[in-house]
């Protein structure tokens, strides 16, 4: 299999944003959000997903961090769709439940070449830290959107936000790492339709 990295550049007028990832890394991640708790999010993924990961963002975050957040998300998934390519040889399915503490996170993707999110997760309070819960929808958004992915996401149980939020990282990572696995077994695009 050839390698699956991908470089991406977005810039509008509220972001400009460089992504670089490796899908066959070893969980590097080099991250500047300017939102600190964004970029110990995507550690999580890029630690569990075992990819390399960097994003760099400059945004109008003296607005509110919404655009940035958004379009880091549609520029991992640009990202994503980019190492990928046609998909040819991957489990394209994958899964995880991820605990921790009292929190317990479903993640469940399909490489399908559809977006599509189902998101059932509730946060007992508005805020973790400075950072804005309603944010997390609008990143697996934008990712979903961009990348062409089908994305469950279900917060099963959790009190603490920051618990929450982190489970569902963390399974994103691995349900990630599953799908996007090289299949020994597969010849080919895995789908009847014969493309993804």
């Amino acid at each position: 299999m050839s390698a699956r990295k991908a470089s991406v550049a977005r810039e509008t007028r509220e972001t400009k944003i460089r992504v670089e990832l490796d899908l066959d890394g070893t969980g590097h991640a080099e991250l500047d959000t300017g939102i600190a708790f964004l970029d110990h999010m995507l550690d999580q993924v890029a630690r569990h997903g075992m990819i390399d990961l960097l994003v760099d963002c400059v945004g109008d975050r003296h607005i509110d961090d919404h655009h940035s957040v958004e379009d880091i998300g549609i520029t991992v998934g640009q990202a994503l769709a980019q190492a990928w390519g046609d998909k040819s040889g991957v489990r394209r399915y994958g899964h995880a439940y991820v605990p921790l503490d009292e929190a317990l996170a479903r993640v469940v993707v399909d490489l399908s070449g559809r977006p599509g999110l189902e998101w059932f997760v509730e946060f007992s309070r508005a805020r973790i830290g400075s950072f804005d819960v309603d944010l997390f929808r609008e990143f697996f958004q934008g990712l979903v959107n961009h990348a062409q992915i089908t994305l469950h996401v279900d917060s099963l149980r959790g009190r603490n936000s920051h618990h929450v939020a982190e489970t569902i990282f963390k399974a994103f990572g691995r349900a990630l790492r599953m799908a996007v696995e090289p299949d020994p077994r597969a010849s080919g695009i895995p789908s009847t339709k014969g493309r993804l």
